[in-house]
């Protein structure tokens, strides 16, 4: 599962490392980006070359939907069940996106504390998040676009944390990922499978990130983890 992500670099760096136009970047740092939310995207459309970036709703609305309610159980999306589950087995064929981030939160029950762990690409690497899209017209005839995050099997390095993890697609799968004439599930298939996790590290950060609300810079600090006696778990 991924609720939680960060995107802190500034949109020139994201405009180079993508190789996409910039306009829908926002200025302002992201450190705790959280489901419902506008979210950067990469993607390609029809016949265009240029990949672009497009602000979306996490929390994927299938074009057949009746009304937005289905966003809630759709922030993210099963690989391994992906081509059967009817809100994604178009988008997986046609609608592929990537989402810049440069850290993803999981979380550690200790007690009645949820101490939340930032996971990074080497020393908080800009990366891709595998996505989905789609466009929903709501009756009032408002076009939105959504998306999904992709997850996987966890690696070794969040396994203790959680037994699912996103989807991260490395540079070099970033043309075959976005490409919409790429219809074969068979030739993205082996792009959905954990990420190296000798290539990640982790480190736990403020529980200040617990609360939503909280997007800034010292709500996604690192810690030093103290570990607690049992009278203070409780």
């Amino acid at each position: 599962m991924c609720n939680r992500y960060r995107l802190t670099h500034s949109k020139q760096y994201l405009a180079e490392r993508f190789q996409a136009a910039d306009d829908e970047i926002e200025a302002r740092p992201r450190y705790n980006i959280a489901p419902t939310q506008p979210v950067l995207t990469v993607r390609k459309e029809g016949e265009k070359k240029v990949r672009q970036f497009r602000t979306m709703r996490w929390g994927l609305i299938p074009s057949w939907a009746k009304d937005m309610s289905i966003r809630n159980k759709t922030l993210n999306a099963r690989s391994e069940t992906v081509t059967r589950t009817p809100a994604f087995r178009d988008s997986i064929l046609t609608k592929r996106c990537l989402i810049p981030a440069d850290g993803f939160y999981e979380w550690q029950k200790m007690g009645s504390v949820k101490q939340p762990y930032c996971f990074e690409v080497g020393e908080g690497e800009l990366f891709a998040l595998a996505g989905l899209w789609d466009e929903w017209r709501s009756p009032e005839g408002e076009v939105i676009e959504s998306c999904t995050i992709l997850t996987t099997t966890p690696n070794s390095l969040v396994v203790d944390l959680h037994d699912r993890m996103p989807v991260i697609v490395p540079p070099d799968k970033y043309d075959l990922w976005l490409d919409p004439n790429v219809t074969d599930f068979g030739a993205i298939r082996d792009i959905l499978k954990p990420y190296d996790a000798k290539l990640m590290g982790r480190h736990p950060v403020s529980r200040k990130l617990n609360n939503s609300k909280n997007d800034d810079a010292e709500s996604a600090s690192r810690i030093t983890l103290d570990v607690p006696t049992q009278e203070n778990l409780f």
